[in-house]
């Protein structure tokens, strides 16, 4: 018996060892960025994977709407749930095997609830786009009118473009903003009056003022319009308490979870208990089949990490490293769309350097900064050309950067944009951002 013990023993703690020493490479590794069965299948994606890892982690990310995950949101998002067919709700599918991920699928509704004070949520949406388009088959029929923002000024392809199904089968006027970029509730009262709308949408893609959702609640109301918030882009701070909440104004709120909210790529429509069981029947069987349950899942720890008090320190850190930012492109001499932003992004207004928003995203990628060419208000260039850059901060913010490393961010920024045609100064500039980088190591 003695022996059996000791045999035991020995046993346990070579796997005690062996399973420390694992986790002590891994780190080194890359905390767990282990693509050993990928390489060994498909070596080609393998490849681009680790190559696309390398870019992030050397690579200053000011695109507003991306962000950079945990890796138990990853975990989450690459486990065995992708393996599970569920159609329906939970305890209401048409599969069996579901008894594991009705519960994930409850937690992730019943934490989205309590974090936007909402009375129902659905996650199953594939994407923010697909969540707005819930509320469309709710609540329109092809044809009926919608107040949205024009795309060009700040709002979202799902807001009425022609070119996308919310502009192709509804009738959509749509509002914008001033020189100042700011949204004139007037004008919106107005053209809500001319036009009545049978839903009205607020929320952006580009907008770095405060939206006053009370303000569109009563301009629903005036012409008794359904009001939808979307709020993919400021769900983090929405929820962090550092911008006010539609919740108590807005029949519908949809947003992302891959924005500032810091989960995985997907989307999330919520609204009041009345439109409930519409909402749900309008996402299955309306515009999807089986839910991603792994995605869900993912989600589901994202809005765990969203509860945590770190993550309000974290959005108040955006909005720091934003005004950080704009600040310091102001002081170079730069235009940002309104001046000093109010959230967690900016547009860079580059018509009086005669530059173009499109040239300039090129070269702030070749100096390792990614951005995104993006409209300025009455834009005298084409959607695919652009007079502007956005930038956003909760990549950067995550990865660690404070108010000084933006101060730095904006001179690079500048400086490439001025001197774009000096190869030697963008050489220069890209050992600077690199620097930042090594400075934040991802993923290590």
């Amino acid at each position: 018996m003695e022996v059996l013990f000791y045999l035991i023993l020995l046993s346990n703690l070579k796997l005690f060892f062996s399973r420390l020493l694992y986790d002590i490479i891994d780190v080194k590794r890359g905390s767990r960025m282990n693509l050993e069965h990928i390489k060994k299948t498909d070596p080609v994606i393998a490849e681009q994977i680790e190559l696309e890892l390398k870019r992030q982690q050397e690579t200053i990310e000011l695109i507003a709407s991306e962000n950079i995950t945990s890796l138990a949101v990853m975990e989450a998002a690459g486990s065995v749930l992708t393996n599970k067919y569920a159609e329906g709700k939970p305890h209401k599918r048409f599969y069996n095997g579901c008894e594991h991920v009705d519960v994930i699928e409850e937690i992730a509704q019943k934490r989205a609830c309590e974090l936007f004070q909402v009375d129902h949520a659905n996650v199953q949406p594939h994407s923010g786009a697909q969540a707005n388009m819930a509320v469309f088959m709710y609540c329109l029929k092809p044809g009926d009118k919608v107040l949205g923002m024009d795309l060009s000024n700040g709002g979202h392809l799902s807001h009425g473009s022609p070119v996308n199904f919310s502009g192709l089968y509804f009738d959509v006027a749509s509002y914008g903003v001033d020189e100042e970029g700011n949204i004139d509730y007037d004008d919106v009262l107005k053209k809500a009056k001319e036009h009545k709308p049978k839903l009205i949408i607020c929320g952006a893609s580009n907008y770095s003022k405060i939206i006053d959702f009370k303000r569109f609640r009563e301009i629903a109301d005036e012409v008794g319009a359904y009001l939808l918030a979307d709020i993919a882009h400021i769900a983090g701070l929405v929820v962090a308490g550092l911008h006010p909440s539609p919740a108590p104004y807005a029949d519908f709120v949809t947003t992302t979870t891959h924005k500032s909210l810091r989960g995985p790529r997907g989307g999330i429509t919520m609204c009041r208990e009345e439109h409930a069981m519409g909402i749900d029947k309008a996402i299955f069987p309306g515009m999807q089949g089986g839910p991603l349950e792994h995605i869900i899942a993912a989600k589901a720890v994202a809005l765990h990490e969203a509860m945590q008090p770190e993550f309000k320190t974290y959005a108040e850190q955006i909005i720091k490293n934003a005004k950080a930012l704009a600040q310091g492109l102001m002081d170079e001499g730069m235009d940002i769309v309104g001046g000093m932003t109010e959230n967690h992004l900016m547009t860079l207004d580059l018509r009086r350097t005669g530059k173009t928003g499109k040239d300039m995203a090129n070269v702030l990628e070749r100096v390792g900064i990614t951005a995104n060419k993006n409209t300025v208000p009455n834009d005298p260039q084409s959607p695919f050309v652009t007079s502007g850059i956005r930038l956003g901060t909760p990549a950067v913010t995550t990865r660690g950067f404070k108010e000084d490393d933006m101060v730095e961010v904006a001179k690079i920024i500048a400086s490439a944009i001025y001197a774009s045609d000096n190869e030697q100064g963008l050489k220069n500039l890209r050992e600077r951002s690199l620097k930042l980088c090594k400075k934040y190591p991802l993923y290590q």
